[in-house]
């Protein structure tokens, strides 16, 4: 219920803390421009998140103040002193684009409130108080800022950190396929100088075509050749090189092992030395173990191309660079991009594990933030249990909810800290070891940009920040 004729006096007004120190004309302009206002008790005098169009003062009753936090709403303050006060306490900074309530007020009991319009209260404190309000200012925009520097450091930090690790796994087959490259062009030199020996008219036709349908058999041989254990190819080579040893082919312990490479076995080696005869042996040998050695090393050079190709794939699906900021995502392969990129980063003793519901939709997201969330939340997991333990990636739904768990087996987080560990510039790192600012990002990427949500759950042993996202563009923004 609310009585516009109600005002205070300005000597009514002087005995309210706020006002103590004004002079007549301030109190009197208060007097003319300020409303007493009543609210029942039960109901809501202004909510986190509306239009901040009003400033309120205390007048008599009890209220509480609560903040949204995750998916529960915390009770603040409660409190029955005159003269406190709540509402539209910044309308007066300029250039504030979000003017909104920062928090819920509720009428406990029956309560009295004087009530000035945001509008007029920016202009009475900008008015009065001019030097105040340059130091209010600077601090208010020192302060965001700050935190918006801190923030993109962060960002650039973990970027720089990914790429390193990304640089690594990319110089590994980028070093092997140079190698096989230049192994190959050796090789292929070799068999073209016993390919000229071959065929200078000691081999007739039937013999030098059966030669060549034994080059095309051992290709073949090469892309279905088992991978064999250690000891089992040890005992191959062995036999190989018995095999050439007691057939007077010379270096057949440096042969032997690139035939078992290409599935090559004894068997074979007689099918060659009945085709081409005991003279010519060691040659048909060689240019077959060329041939063999030529297959294996350009596949080597493709897997290596392949696994350049995917890390290259991985990297722009993390970075989104060549995507529209706001698009309908697989989340599992925004996952998988991440995954990648912090390769480097997964200690040997942290296991991954994937357990992914490949039934779920794809859902409208943000994507480059969204990597930048699983990027967090990866990042903490792994320094909570530093070089040992299990790191789970699992999706799945909750009605109409995508849900991605990021879980960790560390020591856990502690009852007294976790209260606080989605604030700005808190953490629990050592000293230049963190910004603070990882999940405070995390949580406004999540809550405030695509209207989700993020929980954790933790006790010793396992700590679980649960993320929830919207599977419909209406309530993604």
């Amino acid at each position: 219920m609310t009585t516009p004729d109600d005002r205070l006096t300005p000597d009514q007004l002087r005995t309210l803390f706020l006002f103590e120190a004004l002079d007549s004309a301030q109190l009197d302009w208060l007097a003319e421009y300020g409303r007493v206002e009543q609210r029942a008790g039960g109901t809501v005098v202004f909510g986190e998140g509306e239009p901040a169009t009003c400033f309120f003062v205390l007048l008599s009753g009890t209220v509480t103040l609560s903040r949204r936090v995750q998916n529960d709403e915390v009770e603040i303050s409660r409190t029955s002193q005159r003269g406190v006060y709540g509402g539209a306490t910044q309308a007066y900074i300029v250039g504030e684009k979000e003017q909104v309530y920062r928090n819920t007020m509720r009428a406990v009991t029956d309560a009295d409130f004087f009530v000035l319009p945001a509008t007029d209260f920016a202009q009475a404190v900008r008015s009065w108080f001019p030097m105040a309000m340059h130091l209010l200012e600077g601090l208010f925009i020192g302060m965001r800022n700050s935190q918006t520097i801190v923030g993109e450091r962060e960002r650039l930090l973990a970027l720089g950190s990914l790429s390193a690790g990304l640089t690594h796994e990319l110089n590994n087959p980028a070093a092997a396929a140079v190698r096989a490259t230049s192994q190959l062009r050796d090789r292929v030199a070799a068999m073209r100088s016993k390919l000229a020996m071959i065929a200078d008219g000691r081999l007739d036709g039937s013999a030098l075509h059966q030669l060549v349908e034994l080059q095309e058999e051992a290709v073949a041989r090469v892309s279905t050749a088992p991978k064999l254990s250690p000891m089992a190819a040890s005992d191959a080579e062995d036999a190989l090189t018995d095999w050439l040893d007691d057939h007077d082919v010379r270096g057949g312990w440096d042969l032997a092992p690139i035939l078992v490479g290409g599935g090559a076995d004894t068997d074979w080696l007689a099918r060659v030395q009945g085709s081409v005869g005991p003279a010519d042996l060691e040659t048909a040998v060689r240019w077959l173990t060329y041939t063999i050695e030529t297959e294996l090393l350009m596949r080597e050079i493709g897997e290596a191309v392949t696994r350049i190709s995917g890390l290259v794939g991985a990297a722009k699906q993390y970075s989104q660079l060549d995507r529209a900021p706001f698009q309908v995502v697989d989340v599992h392969d925004l996952l998988d991009a991440t995954l990648v990129m912090f390769k480097a980063k997964i200690p040997a003793g942290v296991k991954l594990v994937k357990e992914y519901d490949r039934n779920l939709p794809p859902v409208p997201a943000y994507a480059a933030e969204l990597n930048q969330v699983w990027t967090n939340l990866i990042d903490n997991a792994l320094a909570a249990m530093g070089e040992k333990g299990t790191l789970t990636v699992r999706t799945g739904r909750s009605d109409d909810l995508l849900t991605v768990e990021i879980a960790d087996t560390g020591p856990g987080i502690p009852r007294e800290v976790r209260p606080r560990i989605f604030e700005p510039f808190f953490t629990t790192k050592a000293v230049g070891s963190g910004t603070g600012l990882g999940l405070d990002i995390s949580y406004r990427i999540v809550v405030h940009k695509h209207h989700g949500d993020i929980r954790v759950e933790s006790v010793p042993g396992s700590t679980t920040f649960r993320v929830l996202l919207p599977l419909t563009a209406e309530t993604a923004s």
